[in-house]
């Protein structure tokens, strides 16, 4: 039976500085090198960095490859 995420929270999992793996995002509202942001069912959710690079995406998650010097959430 296939699995629903609309009822999940986003996950986020760090491997130190240089990758977030994410589960359960909404929407990528922008993506830079230096910055990307998210759309998730609590809010926005921000991730700074340098050398930011998506390296995969499905509908369901995602990994953020780069330096990430910090991650936001909210406005």
């Amino acid at each position: 039976m296939p699995v629903s995420y609309d009822f999940k929270e986003a996950t986020f999992k760090l491997r130190g500085s240089h990758s977030v793996y994410i589960e359960n995002y909404r929407k990528i509202t922008e993506y830079t090198c230096e910055h990307v942001a998210l759309l998730t069912k609590a809010g926005p959710v921000h991730i700074y960095g340098q050398r930011l690079s998506i390296s995969y995406y499905t509908v369901e998650d995602m990994k953020i490859e780069g330096t990430i010097s910090s991650i936001c959430f909210g406005d």
